[in-house]
């Protein structure tokens, strides 16, 4: 098997104050730098419409933003130490978050009263993830497990074991058939019986941040080293190891068109490739702290990114600007 490991080096351009590294294209510029939080921002979360944007932090707050306007609309004040996981529910009408405080809140939108606490974990929790249909919560933890939560109810279904470490993150296929769970390794389960399918190749070492592609079966990975990896996750075949960040990848994220797989560094840059060549289209530099989280917006206009090391702002670029 062929890994494709490919570095591209590029030349820089100084842009709205950030500096943009280009390989063929015009530069991405910033649209908006929002200030609200106090803390690092460790997780971002569109509604499926765009209009709406949440934005979790260190500070132990969730802010609730108008995309349009860039105005702070809301802050949830619950959890009472940093908040990690964040997602919409795919119809929009629920917000799930998990915290170190070791529970996870589920709140009702668009009024955003807290639902449901859910409790189980026993350490940190640091992703959450809605499955398509919505009915099912899957979180995981620093307590080296992945759970699965009755969103109806409340009630734990089933505790997923098998990681020998913290797992960061957590996610869904499209249509709820495999569920993806990644920290020391990358497991690939069968979420309705609870089954291990599989432990994906990974010359890298410890993840960050899983995210599987809207199209296909491509799971990809940030990792600790720097790397990222992408897997068919259905054949458990690694594909290629996208080599460039100098330290930590915490982030990794797909377009809503599959197109683009953005992932972000505490070397404070933002790596995008298009995923039909795996080629390197745009290095984002210049940023004043660390990558902690990014999000593309569902409209493919934005590309979103929470700071951290000191920079607790939220930028968004325009994908199509120059």
């Amino acid at each position: 098997m062929q890994i494709n490991t490919n570095a591209v080096w590029l030349t820089s351009l100084s842009i709205l104050g950030a500096t943009c590294a280009l390989h063929g294209q015009e530069s991405l510029p910033k649209l908006r730098v929002l200030e609200g939080h106090t803390g690092s921002v460790l997780g971002l979360s569109f509604t499926p419409d765009g209009q709406t944007m949440a934005s979790s932090a260190r500070d132990g707050t969730i802010c609730i933003w108008s995309v349009g306007s860039g105005e702070l609309e809301r802050r949830l004040s619950h959890h009472s130490h940093d908040v990690y996981g964040l997602a919409y529910s795919p119809n929009g009408r629920q917000l799930v978050s998990g915290s170190g405080d070791k529970t996870i809140c589920l709140w009702d939108v668009p009024d955003y009263e807290l639902k449901r606490t859910l409790i189980g974990h026993e350490d940190v929790v640091r992703s959450t993830s809605f499955s398509p249909d919505g009915a099912t919560v899957a979180s995981c933890g620093a307590d080296m497990t992945v759970r699965l939560w009755d969103v109806e109810s409340g009630k734990q279904r089933r505790v997923l074991l098998g990681h020998q470490g913290r797992v960061q993150s957590v996610v869904f296929f499209r249509d709820g058939s495999l569920l993806a769970s990644g920290g020391d390794s990358v497991h690939v389960w069968q979420p309705t019986t609870g089954e291990l399918l599989g432990v994906l190749e990974n010359p890298i070492g410890h993840v960050e941040t899983i995210a599987f592609a809207p199209h296909g079966k491509l799971l990809a990975a940030s990792s600790s080293a720097g790397p990222a990896l992408v897997w068919n996750a259905e054949l458990q075949e690694l594909l290629h190891v996208l080599e460039g960040h100098t330290l930590e990848a915490d982030s990794v994220g797909f377009s809503h068109d599959g197109q683009l797989m953005a992932t972000g560094s505490k070397d404070k840059t933002i790596r995008i490739y298009d995923t039909k060549t795996w080629t390197l289209s745009h290095i984002l530099e210049g940023n004043e702290g660390r990558i902690e989280c990014l999000e593309f917006s569902p409209d493919g206009k934005f590309l979103v990114h929470g700071g951290g090391g000191g920079d607790t702002s939220i930028t968004f670029w325009d994908l199509h600007g120059s």
